[in-house]
């Protein structure tokens, strides 16, 4: 039997989640045939089978995390066999939504379960000592502990159909995130859902002073919102976000650059670059190479912390932001300082394009030192982004305004961009962040200093 072992994901990333199987327990594989799908907070990841044979077991379901180095299945040599019982939810796909909304599907079991229980006829209590024909207490436990029938809704004193524990217990966290408001709506009216969160007791019978449950809170969503189930990459990402504001000391440092000179180099030369180059010139080389000179002027930005160390990176490989389909990522751009312009444009095309179909490998996006993001592509003024843990500068760019500027003594109106430089402060004091973006805003605005290097 050979085991399906997460593998090593790439640098500080040390889990991934089950985003779907492959292959069900019983198909026969191929050697190197993907059997799983691993999602990161970077990538989805395939995973091999080992061996050739049939796949014979899955342990873990889809949405479990897994860590490096876990098994989560196993392979049998030879040829495909019946497929084994598996624990429910194993190896079974997420449900897609079954409305254009993003809505999921409905409980299913448990709201058919609660619409379908008869309601007992209100008759006035019978004699101590009678059981109307239910069964006693002795015979529901000798049964299984429902008497073997049917469970039964009795009705509050309201004259509601109180929901049975039976169906109550069943409709979880996960549940409610599947129920559509209409569905809310009529299963907290059926009583299957509680209105209002009721505080846990503490140990000395008080109510505990903690907020409601999230169930609790789910429950209480109004019917006329939508609630959609965050995805794992979703959850993932959050959690590194989180990470790097608790594990590093951020600042974020702003600057205005005059981008005319870049805008006016530009558009004298884009046409004769992209025939000679096969590929645009745009604004992202010149920050690019901007950001290698300021970072071997100010080396702490291009660094790292390692416990008590400090690394200070000689290579300079930056990670340049993309949005995908699935979300942002962070691909990788190698030896910035021995590209020429065309070399960062055509590398960062390829990461583009790698990025929107899916086939970025996680060697594209390890080992960055520094990171460009560019907000102003989707009309961005001004904002403060956020460190890629565990790199200690990334730039942000922003969308570039015509603005009156003091040229002089005269007052000129001229393309202006905001420029962010978010920075750990473990690191990087506030002399050498603000001398870094000096650095960068004197390089775009006189262009020419990039090609003597000085």
């Amino acid at each position: 039997m050979a085991d399906l072992v997460v593998p090593q994901l790439g640098e500080s990333i040390s889990e991934a989640v089950v985003a779907r199987w492959l292959k069900q327990v019983g198909d026969a594989v191929a050697a190197d045939e993907p059997i799983a799908e691993l999602e990161t907070d970077k990538i989805t990841v395939q995973l091999p089978s080992p061996v050739a044979g049939a796949l014979a077991e899955q342990r873990a379901k889809v949405g479990a995390t897994v860590k490096v180095g876990e098994v989560i299945g196993s392979i049998a040599p030879g040829a495909a066999k019946a497929a084994p019982a598996q624990p429910p939810g194993v190896g079974k796909p997420i449900e897609p939504p079954n409305q254009p909304t993003g809505r999921h599907p409905s409980v299913g079991a448990a709201l058919s379960t609660l619409a379908a229980a008869p309601l007992k006829s209100q008759t006035p209590p019978s004699a101590p000592g009678k059981n109307n024909g239910e069964p006693t207490p002795a015979e529901v436990a000798a049964r299984g502990g429902n008497g073997g029938g049917p469970v039964i809704a009795r009705p509050d004193e309201s004259g509601r159909a109180a929901a049975p524990e039976a169906v109550r217990s069943s409709i979880d966290k996960d549940q409610l995130l599947k129920l559509t408001p209409s569905q809310r709506a009529n299963a907290r009216e059926a009583g299957s859902l509680p209105a209002k969160a009721a505080p846990a007791p503490s140990a000395s019978g008080a109510a505990a002073p903690s907020g409601p449950s999230e169930e609790a809170r789910l429950a209480a969503v109004d019917p006329r919102d939508e609630v959609v189930a965050m995805s794992p990459l979703r959850k993932r990402v959050a959690q590194r976000l989180v990470q790097a504001q608790h594990e590093s000391a951020s600042l974020t440092t702003f600057n205005e650059v005059d981008m005319t000179s870049v805008m006016d180099l530009r558009a004298k030369y884009k046409d004769t670059f992209e025939k000679s180059h096969g590929v645009k010139l745009g604004f992202m080389s010149f920050f690019a190479k901007a950001c290698v000179a300021a970072c071997k002027l100010y080396p702490g930005i291009n660094a790292e912390v390692v416990g008590g160390n400090i690394v200070y990176k000689k290579h300079y490989d930056f990670g340049i932001a993309v949005s995908t389909p699935k979300g942002l990522v962070v691909p990788v751009l190698r030896e910035v300082d021995t590209l020429s312009f065309a070399g960062v444009e055509k590398g960062i095309l390829e990461l583009a394009e790698k990025a929107k179909t899916g086939k970025l490998a996680l060697a594209d996006l390890s080992g960055g030192t520094f990171s460009i993001t560019n907000g102003g592509i989707y009309g961005s003024m001004m904002s403060t982004p956020l460190l890629n843990y565990p790199q200690t500068g990334i730039l942000g760019m922003h969308n570039i305004v015509k603005r009156a500027l003091v040229i002089g003594d005269e007052i000129k109106v001229r393309p202006v961009m905001y420029l962010a430089l978010s920075y750990d402060h473990r690191v990087v004091d506030g002399k050498e962040a603000v001398s870094f973006l000096v650095a960068v805003k004197e390089r775009l605005e006189a262009p020419e200093r990039m090609l003597v290097e000085v």
